[in-house]
């Protein structure tokens, strides 16, 4: 509880309990950073699947998983921010703390797939492997899991 007190008074803390429009351009960046998130992982979760055709996993892979990797690292710095406002609430919380878990599995996931060879050929041109369609179904249900227990925060 500690930590927790360190930080609804930190620095960041204070900013954001003090003005109304840096806590709104804060949640908007967050709101924004899970757009990107979402945005990038879900078509190319739909393209590994085999539901969407378009252009080469090959092309999009690489583009959109730089784009998800950068949503994710600015969801986690502004979902700090906001989380410093009221970190008791949310530490007890059970849909933030189902967040925080589906996010760091949906991370997990995500470097889980990267560090396979299939990954690898893939991006180099070859074809999808089905280890690669069953990460991206898992990915699909993680991160959109984690937008519901977001929006579930609010209610409990």
């Amino acid at each position: 509880m500690d930590l927790l007190a360190w930080i609804a008074a930190s620095p960041p803390a204070a900013a954001l309990k003090a003005s109304g429009t840096l806590y709104l351009f804060v949640n908007a960046a967050h709101i924004l950073s899970i757009g990107l998130i979402v945005g990038s992982i879900l078509p190319l979760d739909l393209r590994l699947i085999g539901l969407l055709r378009g252009p080469p996993v090959a092309v999009l892979g690489p583009f959109l998983s730089r784009a998800a990797a950068t949503g994710t690292v600015l969801a986690i710095l502004t979902g700090l921010c906001l989380f410093s406002v009221r970190p008791t609430e949310y530490a007890g919380n059970p849909a933030f703390l189902t967040k925080v878990t589906l996010v760091a599995a949906g991370i997990f996931n995500a470097f889980a797939l990267r560090l396979t060879g299939h990954w690898r050929r893939m991006v180099a041109g070859g074809a999808v492997h089905p280890l690669l369609r069953l990460q991206a179904f898992v990915s699909l249900s993680i991160w959109l899991a984690a937008v519901v227990a977001g929006r579930w925060i609010g209610f409990l």
